[in-house]
């Protein structure tokens, strides 16, 4: 990759994210640490207001925007897979409003690339989610959101009842089944609730705050040193 491509792109990998580290960025562009640093600092020489440092990470400062990108015909059909392969595994309002923002970005292709990503020939079954199924994934998907503490009749695998009393965390897709990530206060630790299995799940007013060791981050690092 020439220094010009990777310097575009190390840009638009800051802005689309709130904070990037060096390790990550030097990761996706498949170079050094110091190589990133070193095309860094040449970018903010260069007036591109880069917040951030060596260790901590970096993001773009707040009110700086660029043109629209263009998509290239590669790019355009990833799109257009990525949604015909959510899409019957969404709740109903994601797969349409994915279906919307794909309409717009094709709509602003020029026509050749907008042909090619049209006629995609790779399809997803559209069995996927049953109407029950949707309705509790976008329930689940509001109260992580709006951080509403759940309460769950749930049956295990053996069959076995318990009522749970969770924070909800994260839908997480497997490619077969849906699961529930929380942090269950019976348990006080992290668990997963299949959930095609949760038998009632109702969505209590009372609101939960992130704390030290309760959190997504937490989680996700529980998982790393399991590994």
């Amino acid at each position: 990759m020439r220094r010009a491509d990777r310097l575009f792109q190390i840009v638009q990998l800051i802005r689309g994210r709130r904070l990037s580290t060096a390790d990550f960025l030097g990761q996706r562009l498949a170079v050094s640490a110091r190589t990133v640093y070193r095309d860094i600092a040449a970018l903010q020489q260069q007036g591109v207001p880069i917040e951030g440092e060596a260790g901590v990470g970096y993001r773009m400062r707040a009110g700086f925007d660029l043109p629209p990108l263009m998509f290239s015909k590669d790019e355009a059909q990833a799109l257009v897979a990525a949604v015909r392969l959510a899409q019957p595994q969404l709740d109903a309002v994601l797969a349409t409003q994915a279906d919307g923002a794909l309409s717009k970005i094709l709509a602003v292709l020029p026509a050749a690339e907008r042909a090619a990503a049209e006629s995609l020939a790779l399809f997803a079954p559209l069995s996927g989610l049953g109407t029950e199924m949707r309705e509790r994934l976008a329930r689940l998907r509001e109260a992580i959101e709006q951080r509403q503490l759940l309460a769950l009749d749930y049956l295990d695998l053996a069959g076995a009842p318990s009522q749970r009393r969770v924070r909800p965390l994260a839908c997480m897709f497997w490619g077969s089944s849906w699961t529930l990530a929380s942090w269950c206060e019976l348990r006080q630790d992290f668990r997963s609730f299949r959930v095609d299995r949760i038998q009632g799940l109702t969505v209590l007013a009372q609101r939960f705050r992130d704390e030290p060791g309760k959190t997504l981050a937490d989680m996700r690092r529980a998982w790393d040193n399991d590994l």
